[in-house]
């Protein structure tokens, strides 16, 4: 493991250069042309055979001397719609940021691609190599799944690594069982009857229904949830009129269920369709309540998350590695792989402020920065967690 990991080491300067120019170039969703020509191109000069996927995807496989079982390692490549303040030399500059750190993942896996490549005559069964869209809008592991991403050779566990800011720089955080929360996005489209703001009883005034729609809302976690079940509803959009003394037409709100249990998500998000529409008709309205794109919750396989853990605390420090009995509210699509075959996913510190004044700031933050020295570390737990799984359990 010390080989590869050193090994890892000697990658450090090619793996920020991948980095640097997947960064400056952000996109966004499905449509990301210039990062996935740019992956298959490394993928071609390290001998693998790149096929396309879903929309823009992309799976390569690796095959091992011995037979064995097969393992799939997943990087995001996706970044958000939000321009970029940073003071980076290589910071982007097309409105579009990695502020997620998918562009620290890609390196970290075209790293351990080169890994494997280097260790093929020790590997014992296959890794799949998925270089991923649309993290962010939760239909990227989705769209990879119906495409068949678990099939042809047949997975028979998964494993990604992400990227964590404000955690010390090479700190791994192991989560346990319901790790993520799931998340549905959902927008309500409240219709009216525009008029003059000066007759208001000659239309319905859709921003009134809105507002009780919102306030209401707020009842479902507070009264309907119990305390010990997490959940989380909130409306980060509300968007309706143009001009001060008009009544419009149409009122949208878009917003966020998080949830540690399905069950529970799916229930609220039944109460939303059910006060909304009652607000609505109340109000003389209309409401219709759509469903813009869901993750469930995510849950590590315990076994493989205490096995993980192991092999990465013979090659660094066992106090950067921490077992996490419960995690956050965040979500992640890497959850849907949950639902098929056994994952371990991961968390790496990316840094604090504490290390450098730059570091530390919040995830999707603007001017998040994160710390590139970690990116070796990264190609090393994906290599030897991969390596190391497949030869344990080769004959199960």
């Amino acid at each position: 493991m010390n080989e590869i990991y050193q090994q890892a080491k000697l990658l450090q300067p090619e793996l920020v250069k991948i980095r640097r120019e997947i960064h400056q170039n952000a996109e966004v969703g499905i449509q990301l042309q210039y990062t996935k020509a740019f992956v298959k191109e490394k993928l071609i000069a390290y001998e693998y055979e790149p096929q396309d996927i879903a929309n823009s995807s992309i799976v390569a496989t690796i095959s091992g001397e011995l037979p064995g079982k097969t393992m799939l390692l997943r990087a995001d490549m996706d970044g958000l719609a939000i321009k970029e303040e940073t003071d980076l030399d290589f910071k982007s500059v097309n409105g579009a940021m990695h502020g997620c750190g998918h562009d620290m993942h890609t390196a970290m896996l075209l790293g351990a691609a080169k890994l494997l490549k280097k260790y093929q005559n020790r590997l014992q069964g296959k890794v799949k190599l998925l270089f991923q869209e649309d993290e962010e809008g939760f239909t990227g592991a989705k769209a990879a799944i119906q495409d068949g991403v678990l099939e042809n050779p047949k997975v028979d566990a998964a494993m990604a690594l992400h990227v964590n800011s404000g955690t010390p720089s090479n700190m791994v955080l192991c989560g346990l069982g319901h790790f993520m929360a799931g998340c549905t996005l959902f927008r309500i489209e409240v219709s009216g009857v525009g008029c003059h703001g000066a007759m208001p009883e000659n239309g319905v005034d859709p921003i009134n229904i809105a507002a009780h729609i919102f306030l209401s809302l707020q009842e479902i976690a507070a009264r309907e949830v119990a305390a010990q079940d997490p959940c989380v509803l909130t409306i980060g959009k509300f968007a309706g009129g143009q001009t001060p003394n008009i009544i419009p037409e149409k009122v949208v709100l878009e917003g966020t269920i998080r949830y540690k249990n399905k069950e529970t998500g799916d229930r609220i998000f039944e109460r939303i369709q059910e006060i909304s529409n009652l607000c609505a008709q109340s109000f003389r309205g209309r409401a219709v309540v759509t469903e813009l794109s869901s993750a469930p919750p995510l849950i590590n396989n315990d076994e493989m998350i205490y096995e993980f853990c192991d092999y990465i605390k013979q090659f660094i420090a066992p106090q950067q590695v921490m077992i996490l009995p419960q995690g956050g509210m965040g979500s992640e699509d890497f959850a849907s792989f949950s639902y098929q075959v056994p994952i371990a996913y991961l968390l790496l510190g990316a840094g604090t402020n504490h290390e450098n004044e730059a570091y530390g700031k919040p995830m999707h933050n603007q001017g998040v920065v994160f710390n590139e020295d970690i990116l070796s570390l990264g190609s090393s737990i994906l290599t030897i967690c991969a390596m190391n799984w497949l030869s344990k359990h080769r004959n199960d």
